[in-house]
């Protein structure tokens, strides 16, 4: 008997019928659709990745990513609640149920990964960690910081755990003042109760734009200590939604390898004969099905906030205040690390 359900199930799997298979919804996406909006936790304000204005709107790198999956998922960008959390709540928001996803400028590492029980889903926006410190105290490097010096740092981060291994390497001695929440830690800072401060590279250049009254007053050091590759989580136990989140992402990374826009991709949809791009839109093939969602998520994904390399300009690059470069978040064949696996 079970021999001869091993023998059906490979030919089926031989003949591709098992790999088509449309996926069932899982838990988590019955509960959006149910309640009509995803949850999505952010940072309480880190200008670039997650900040609301006095309106209540809320925009970022990070949340444009929860935006996408929205409208890939309901159709709407808009039906997202958003919750801010801190470094030390973030994990535990989404391990009890009271977000859906964590979009939340979060380093993956593997302690996080293996023993919180989340799932990372990829990285959209790749990092170091850094020190900014005041003009007037002239160090160029941060091989040139003064043995002892105090630095302002937000606990529940990996930045406090760099700090410490940086420090101990280098023989510093530094004094770690830390903070719970960032809006803290930086306020320290600026009061000057602190020599220097320290967080994720983009995260200096956010703060020094947005908090500083004389950005000019503030050098951030050269030097990266730390890898931090930052990209949203999910938790474990629902395959189904961890794929949707997941290919959300590489679909917008591959939407811009292959020139498909917020302002094009109708017109795309409707006119390209490139193969790839006939699969993208969904005109050839149905890759919604695979993930439980309509054969257009995609392109409903690039009308609500545009493509990877879009979302990045907009919000942290050329285009947006903090004038980061692309740099290791540009497309691979650009000399950069973004690269999606084929949707097909």
């Amino acid at each position: 008997m079970k021999t001869s359900v091993f023998k059906a199930a490979g030919a089926l799997l031989g003949a591709g019928i098992l790999g088509a298979l449309p996926a069932h919804a899982g838990k988590t996406l019955d509960a959006i659709k149910a309640r009509g909006q995803i949850v999505c936790g952010v940072n309480t304000g880190l200008a670039g990745f997650s900040q609301a204005d006095d309106k209540g709107n809320w925009t970022g790198l990070d949340v444009d990513n929860c935006r996408a999956i929205a409208a890939a998922v309901l159709g709407d960008p808009n039906k997202v609640k958003w919750v801010p959390l801190t470094a030390q709540q973030r994990f535990t928001a989404l391990q009890s149920g009271e977000i859906d996803i964590l979009s939340r400028n979060t380093t993956w590492t593997e302690s996080r990964d293996a023993s919180l029980g989340v799932h990372f889903t990829g990285v959209n926006y790749y990092d170091g960690q850094g020190f900014m410190v005041p003009t007037k105290m002239k160090i160029a490097s941060a091989k040139k910081i003064p043995k002892g010096a105090t630095v302002c740092v937000q606990t529940g981060t990996t930045t406090e755990k760099n700090l410490t291994d940086f420090s101990r390497s280098n023989k510093l001695d530094l004094k770690p003042i830390v903070f719970e929440k960032q809006e803290a830690a930086t306020g320290a800072y600026f009061s000057g109760r602190c020599a220097l401060f320290t967080t994720d590279a983009s995260g200096l250049a956010s703060i020094r734009s947005k908090d500083a009254k004389n950005p000019a007053d503030h050098v951030i050091l050269p030097e990266l200590i730390s890898k931090e590759p930052l990209g949203p989580s999910v938790r474990r136990g629902d395959d189904e939604w961890f794929a949707i989140v997941k290919w959300v992402h590489y679909g917008l990374v591959e939407a811009e390898e292959y020139g498909l826009t917020q302002a094009n991709v109708d017109k795309m949809m409707g006119e390209s004969t490139d193969p790839v791009v006939m699969r993208l839109t969904g005109k050839s093939e149905d890759t919604g099905k695979h993930l439980g969602l309509d054969k257009d998520w995609l392109v409903k994904a690039v009308k609500a906030v545009g493509n990877y390399g879009e979302m990045f300009e907009r919000n942290v690059g050329a285009k947006s205040p903090l004038n980061l470069p692309r740099g290791l978040n540009n497309q691979w064949s650009k000399g950069g690390l973004q690269y999606a696996p084929p949707i097909r």
